[in-house]
């Protein structure tokens, strides 16, 4: 008789249970996961009248592979670039929120007698919403054009990164079993330093190594090379002291910034399903009814400490980077619950048998009941929103607007500190890296080389000295010359300019000290060989600028080139606006069907003004723009327009123009086109006049959007409407214009 392994038999029942399972809940509309959870709880050892995986051992080292196939995935659709345009409201909702929920999931361990290292996973299982739950909830209710829905994107988007660097932190706590500020704070710089090495070197070398082998790769090699890549970054993450999760991870994000990134994502797919099915019935195959029952009055009171407490952290994270009551109550309520990242941190507390028994089955409890009222809460935020705008206080809601119109306020000086850092900061932080990188390799690996070659003695030192500085050079000089290449404002490079003699100095001493350093490490610079040494190198290393220059400079351009895409594939060209829109509304881009009763008719026969309350502030057709259409512009099928409104109206108006819209934000920025702001004096030109006589239109090449009156907002003003003295007028336009207004007026 043929034998089959365990292992087989074993993958096998998972897999028809996890089948069954899942499309019963595809049926009942229900998330995937739930439903892999409730097929491992079925094939655990506490259900007796199923089938039971014998060989868990074996599983679970599938469940591990799992993990990491499930964070490439995430890194692949993760990108760098989509974390620099998530911008500063989604990053201060989700670092206050990851902050708040870390803390008051501690405290709360803590205050249930829970022990620190516990209570500390606790806090991490509880701070990282579900980015899958969330995404099928707005598809199912309809909501993906609503303006706050950028926002939660925008907040999963950094928690996805966070959570990654929590795995991090989490297991060097674990293995140390203290919580030293002092050991959190280097293992957390040791982590920057490598993932800023990783970036760097990633970006420089993976997209033009992949675009040369591009006519090699047929979809079975562009899946085998992916993988190997992925295992590859995760040994490497492995050796140097971090999770295989942050390996994977790592690799998928630089990756996607390839010209294969999208090609990858597809293949790899049906992999990261397979893969994350066997993990997601591992997690469910651990879980007790027992346990789950003797904590049921705690997982009660974890499950509302998660959505109380995530809906207060994120809608006040909202409030505090500057979004409106509305969609701050709104975001609060998307983000209330914990999935597929809570389910990863506590079988990391389990792996490294650091947490109790009794953790993991209540983060899957808390997880099961926080998903399925994840679509009510989103359902209840505006019946929410509409009962705290009667309740709460109007001078509350009017220092809210306030607050609100500051934080969106444009033309805020930066500060001194931010102005240094983005002129010459960021390069200093990368270049020392990249130096400390190159030493640590002539250290840690090519030290024994060299002696085993040469014998141990000065020479060895010396010609391993001379290597290193050899290939830190031109970073060394960048250090200490390298010019900004981040284009400054006139006043920010005069600013600069006025403090250039004392941050040259400090470049300059920095670059040598870094040097000193670690020639220290390999000669001794308390002997006088060992100055002399140094004098002579130093000397070497000046003399040599216009070598240094001429190799960084080819360095940071293919860097920067390989950033920008240089070898990805380029969509056709789009429009980018910046934010157009001002108060509680906002612009969202539709692309006219070919079947909208509205092709083919002017804007003045559409009267989308006056059905929608909305306006059409700028237009994309082809290759050609048009900023502030008139009343005699005709909508063609295909049209890119960009209107503003409110949430409401928005939705109101998507059935008549498309059947997709995207937030404006996916687009790039066309400077010499903004939001501004006009106040009308008595003197002003425009006042007493009606819009449509005033010429403003004209002399702005663009629209009035709102105007503020005695206290009242007037949303996309009619033509006919008389502007008066101590108006604000919101206007869309060309800013070089409107800026000439308004200084005309001052």
């Amino acid at each position: 008789m043929v034998h089959l392994p365990q292992l087989i038999q074993d993958l096998g029942i998972i897999l028809v249970t996890a089948a069954v399972v899942t499309i019963l809940f595809k049926k009942l509309k229900q998330p995937l996961v739930l439903g892999y959870l409730i097929a491992g709880f079925l094939l655990g050892p506490n259900v007796t009248f199923m089938p039971t995986v014998k060989d868990t051992s074996a599983v679970q080292i599938w469940a591990e592979i799992g993990v990491i196939i499930l964070l490439f995935g995430l890194g692949l659709e993760f990108s760098f670039k989509k974390l620099a345009k998530v911008g500063r409201p989604a990053s201060i909702t989700a670092i206050f929120e990851i902050i708040f929920m870390l803390s008051i999931g501690y405290v709360s361990g803590r205050l249930l007698n829970w022990n620190s290292m516990d209570s500390l996973f606790l806090g991490g299982i509880i701070c990282i919403s579900s980015t899958t739950i969330i995404v099928r909830a707005f598809d199912e209710l309809g909501l993906k054009s609503r303006r706050f829905v950028s926002l939660v994107f925008g907040v999963l988007i950094v928690e996805d990164i966070v959570a990654i660097l929590l795995l991090v932190l989490l297991s060097t706590v674990a293995i140390s079993q203290t919580l030293s500020s002092a050991e959190l704070i280097v293992s957390s710089a040791r982590l920057g330093f490598f993932l800023i090495l990783w970036f760097v070197l990633g970006i420089y070398l993976l997209p033009p190594f992949m675009n040369r082998i591009r006519h090699l790769l047929s979809n079975e090699t562009v899946l085998v090379v992916a993988l190997g890549l992925c295992l590859l970054m995760v040994i490497i993450a492995t050796h140097v002291g971090f999770s295989p999760a942050l390996g994977a991870f790592i690799m998928g994000s630089l990756l996607s910034e390839t010209k294969e990134g999208e090609r990858i994502e597809k293949l790899i797919h049906p992999v990261r399903d397979l893969f994350a099915a066997v993990f997601f019935v591992s997690v469910g195959m651990l879980i007790n009814p027992n346990l789950i029952f003797e904590y049921r009055y705690q997982i009660i009171f974890i499950t509302f400490i998660t959505i109380s407490g995530k809906f207060l952290s994120s809608a006040l994270g909202a409030l505090i980077s500057g979004s409106s009551l509305r969609h701050s109550v709104q975001v609060g309520m998307s983000l209330a619950q914990i999935g597929e990242f809570s389910f990863i941190i506590a079988t990391l507390g389990l792996t490294l048998n650091v947490t109790s028994s009794f953790l993991y089955p209540i983060a899957v409890a808390v997880s099961a009941i926080t998903t399925f009222t994840t679509p009510y809460l989103i359902k209840s935020a505006d019946p929410l929103c509409a009962w705290l705008e009667k309740k709460l206080p109007m001078g509350f809601q009017a220092f809210i607007e306030r607050y609100q119109a500051a934080v969106q306020a444009e033309g805020v000086r930066s500060g001194i500190a931010s102005v240094i850092w983005r002129a010459v900061g960021w390069r200093v932080l990368v270049n020392a890296i990249i130096v400390t990188a190159i030493f640590l390799f002539a250290e840690k690996i090519a030290l024994e080389w060299v002696v085993d070659v040469s014998g141990h003695g000065f020479v060895s030192s010396l010609i391993l000295t001379v290597g290193a500085l050899a290939l830190a050079g031109p970073f060394l000089w960048a250090i200490s010359f390298g010019e900004s290449s981040i284009k400054l404002s006139e006043d920010e490079q005069n600013r600069i300019n006025k403090l250039a003699f004392g941050i040259q100095l400090a470049r300059g001493f920095f670059a040598l000290s870094l040097a000193a350093i670690f020639i220290n490490g390999f000669l001794s610079i308390n002997s006088s060989a060992g100055i002399i040494v140094f004098l002579v190198l130093a000397i070497l290393l000046v003399a040599a600028t216009q070598m240094s220059d001429k190799v960084y400079s080819q360095f940071e351009a293919r860097f920067i080139e390989n950033l920008k895409g240089k070898y990805k594939v380029k969509p056709a060209e789009v429009i980018k606006v910046p934010q157009l829109a001002p108060w509680d509304v906002g612009m969202v881009e539709f692309v006219v069907h070919p079947n909208s009763k509205l092709a083919g008719l002017s804007l003045m026969q559409a009267k989308l003004r006056e059905q929608f309350g909305v306006t059409v502030a700028l237009a994309h057709r082809g290759e050609a723009n048009f900023i502030a259409p008139n009343r005699d512009w005709v909508i063609m099928p295909f049209d890119q327009l960009f209107v503003i409104g409110t949430d409401e109206q928005l939705e109101k108006v998507r059935n008549h123009l498309e059947q997709k819209s995207e937030d404006f934000e996916n687009s790039t920025s066309h400077e010499f086109f903004g939001l501004r702001s006009l106040r009308l004096t008595v003197d002003s030109g425009l006042t007493g006049k009606a819009i449509q006589t005033s010429g403003i239109r004209d002399a702005i090449s663009g629209v009035i959007v709102g105007i503020e009156r005695e206290g009242k907002r007037i949303l996309s003003p009619d033509s006919s409407v008389v502007l008066q003295s101590d108006d604000l007028l919101w206007v869309v336009g060309d800013i070089e214009k409107i800026k000439a207004i308004v200084q005309e007026k001052e």
